[in-house]
């Protein structure tokens, strides 16, 4: 059990399931918005994407400790 993600990337497998899409899709389009502030992106996501804040926030996160230098 303790294989399981945890943190932001406890949503992974649902954000995958209810947008259609692989996480690598959203980390590629935050490229789009990577000089913006965290809730910015957040924002970005939730008005350009349709994806709910929680979801937002946790693509972000991730997205900022593992894609934006």
């Amino acid at each position: 059990m303790s294989d399981a993600p945890k943190g932001p990337k406890s949503y992974f497998p649902s954000i995958e399931s209810k947008y259609g899409q692989p996480i690598e899709h959203w980390m590629n389009l935050l490229n789009a918005v990577a000089g913006k502030k965290h809730l910015e992106q957040v924002n970005w996501l939730k008005s350009e994407h349709g994806i709910g804040h929680g979801h937002a926030n946790a693509l972000v996160h991730v997205y900022r400790a593992e894609h934006q230098h």
